[in-house]
């Protein structure tokens, strides 16, 4: 697990539109890969992509204490 975030994150900060696609967020993924094309917007793409990256995350672990809660 701790081996697919750290290979997420190199990905964000290198290609940080296809962080979009891994995590399921295509219509991002596009958004973001407009935005990089530029090489002023490469860095607020990684930037967000990270962000974003931290929020799937996040939203993971909440859903994961939530099933170990119901039971």
């Amino acid at each position: 697990m701790k081996g697919l975030l750290t290979m997420r994150l190199l990905i964000a900060l290198i290609l940080p539109w296809l962080t979009f696609f891994t995590i399921g967020r295509p219509f991002a993924g596009l958004i973001c890969l407009i935005l990089q094309v530029t090489v002023i917007g490469w860095l607020p793409a990684a930037i967000w992509a990270v962000y974003a990256l931290s929020q799937f995350n996040t939203d993971r672990k909440i859903e994961a204490a939530m099933r170990q809660q119901v039971r």
